[in-house]
């Protein structure tokens, strides 16, 4: 097809397709004259990948490359797939480490249980987040982190129980899974919170549950 056709296809215009031909973002189509190419299902795949990662994940254009680049790289050994996507999804946005909050954060991953490399970025990460709850609101206290974690530990089960035994699918459904997964157990969680309100209303009122109004229903 011509780019014209794989615009039509995928839904995104010439100009932004030609962008990510000049970004490397997408392979460029089989040449078939000096200023014609032809382009095949790989490349609608590779275009539906783009914008899923933008439009439904969030991503910026720089995370997508990091993403594509680590799609494309040669087998990574099966036990660190994870490490491989979550890498490659690394937010670029900044955060303040704070020395004493890392700490926090790397004495409640070991208490947990959980084998954590030293030196991931993820737990001075976690230390920010906690040190910013703290400062800010009264959340964050340790039987709430470990019922965070208790659901935490349930998603990743989940997450790794559906990787293939493709590796190069398995890399895939690891580094586009969680990029959309996140998105999805955000919304997941508004929905079970406006769930429990509703539960929660309904036994202060005395009613049976899944009876009577949801308060923003009076």
């Amino acid at each position: 097809m011509k780019l014209s056709e794989l615009s039509s296809e995928t839904g995104v215009s010439t100009a932004s397709l030609k962008y990510y031909l000049r970004e490397s973002l997408l392979a460029p189509g089989e040449p078939v004259t000096r200023t014609q190419s032809e382009y095949g299902p790989a490349h609608v795949e590779r275009v539906r990948l783009i914008r899923a990662l933008v439009d439904a994940g969030g991503l910026s254009l720089a995370q997508v490359r990091r993403v594509i680049d680590a799609l494309d790289s040669p087998t990574v050994p099966r036990h660190e797939l994870l490490g491989v996507a979550q890498e490659a999804l690394m937010d670029a946005e900044r955060f303040d480490a704070d020395d004493e909050w890392t700490a926090r954060a790397r004495e409640f991953v070991a208490r947990r249980g959980w084998r954590i490399q030293d030196g991931d970025v993820l737990l001075p990460q976690l230390g920010a987040q906690l040190k910013a709850l703290a400062d800010t609101c009264d959340v964050g206290g340790r039987e709430t982190l470990d019922r965070w974690a208790d659901a935490a530990e349930l998603v990743a089960a989940s997450d790794l129980d559906t990787l293939t035994d493709d590796d190069a699918q398995a890399l895939r459904t690891a580094i586009v899974g969680t990029v959309l997964s996140d998105q999805v157990l955000q919304t997941l969680r508004r929905l079970a919170q406006q769930n429990r309100t509703a539960q929660l209303y309904q036994a202060a009122r005395g009613q049976p549950d899944g009876g009577g109004a949801h308060p923003s229903d009076q």
